[in-house]
């Protein structure tokens, strides 16, 4: 299994179009492609914040529904869009508000297609993956290895949100645990979800979400050879959105 795991795209579809070339995919029919058989594989939260969310939406639809040629897991972004299509009371914010605007320009036809397709994504999206034989897993925000191979409300919001406390930053932004610190299984975890400047290994765990978004990299890993390949970011560089660990 040869993969390319990108981390949270979060609507930067010039960065991701660029990243994918970069890993070698090649765009001649409108998607990426790589002739060597490798598959690209998305950790979530592929909308929001960015500039071009529906964009991103498109194309991880057509390469992991129609064509079966990648791999996706939900992030919290993606379960609150859910959410909004499904016509849920959802707060607009925290970045909900920029894929919104992109959806409410749409005629009427164009939203019904875009929210059909990015339902259809989340709806038949494993919580998480696991891969390779039992030794890869994507998660959006991580796994605790007591949980590995079980689904239920606790694990969805570990999964979704991370090792929440409960408590809330100045910022209002949750405090979070350090779960990787723990970790000592098997199974090599490629997670997101908590921005750092630069792609962290620790233990047998990978957070590649470098904050595309906030002005950092969009990152991939390349699996099973565990280089990382990133492009810079457009955005404006927001440095208090980008965790330090001790």
């Amino acid at each position: 299994m040869k993969l390319d795991i990108i981390g949270d795209i979060h609507g930067c579809y010039y960065e991701f179009v660029h990243l994918t070339k970069k890993l070698g995919y090649q765009w001649d029919k409108g998607f990426p492609m790589h002739n060597e058989n490798r598959q690209l594989a998305f950790i979530g939260d592929l909308t929001d914040r960015g500039r071009e969310s529906l964009k991103v939406i498109e194309i991880v639809y057509l390469l992991v529904i129609k064509l079966k040629q990648a791999y996706y897991v939900p992030g919290n972004h993606c379960n609150k869009l859910y959410r909004f299509f499904l016509g849920r009371n959802v707060q607009i914010a925290h970045g909900l508000e920029t894929t919104v605007a992109e959806y409410q320009v749409l005629n009427e036809q164009s939203r019904k297609v875009i929210r059909q397709k990015f339902i259809e994504l989340y709806e038949k999206a494993p919580l998480y993956n696991i891969l390779d034989h039992d030794g890869l897993i994507i998660a959006h925000a991580g796994i605790r290895q007591a949980d590995i191979g079980k689904v239920n409300r606790k694990v969805k919001t570990f999964v979704l949100y991370g090792d929440i406390t409960g408590e809330k930053h100045p910022d209002g932004s949750p405090v979070r645990r350090d779960w990787a610190k723990h970790y000592h299984g098997s199974a090599l975890i490629v997670y997101g979800h908590t921005p750092v400047k630069e792609v962290r290994k620790i233990n047998n765990t990978f957070n590649i979400d470098t904050g595309a978004v906030f002005g950092g990299k969009l990152s991939a890993l390349r699996y099973p050879e565990l280089t990382i390949v990133d492009v810079p970011s457009t955005m404006p560089f927001v440095p208090e959105k980008f965790t330090t660990f001790d």
